[in-house]
């Protein structure tokens, strides 16, 4: 039985290795992906660690604060993700910088930006058309 590789499907031969240095990275994995739809729900709040009163009343009524991804790369990119369904384009620098740092590509902050803002502005043409 073969196997198609769908994440890499136009990637350059294994034999060639100066067009694989020259790659970046524009897509995501399917986790990925799901974090970016995750993310929607979350609120910029949610990017912030609660202060003592924040958990004290938190514990007190049963509202607890949303938890953090164990995985740190995975962290970074759902942080920059609340931040682009809720701002769009504006994103601060420090979430740039940590999204970086992960091990991301500018070209993957561009295509997050663009497919988040994307599906946000066609539902509302879509509406607007009708």
């Amino acid at each position: 039985m073969a196997y198609l590789d769908l994440d890499n499907m136009f990637a350059a031969p294994s034999g060639c290795r100066a067009a694989s240095a020259t790659v970046t990275p524009t897509g995501f994995s399917a986790i990925e992906w799901s974090v970016i739809a995750m993310a929607k729900r979350d609120t910029l709040r949610s990017l912030t660690t609660p202060g003592r009163v924040s958990r004290a009343m938190g514990s007190l009524f049963g509202l607890g604060a949303a938890s953090r991804l164990a995985d740190p790369r995975l962290e970074a990119l759902r942080r920059l993700a609340v931040y682009a369904w809720r701002r769009g384009f504006a994103l601060p620098t420090g979430e740039i910088a940590r999204f970086l740092d992960a091990g991301y590509t500018e070209a993957q902050i561009e295509t997050l930006v663009i497919s988040v803002t994307g599906m946000r502005v066609g539902s509302q043409s879509a509406r607007a058309a009708a």
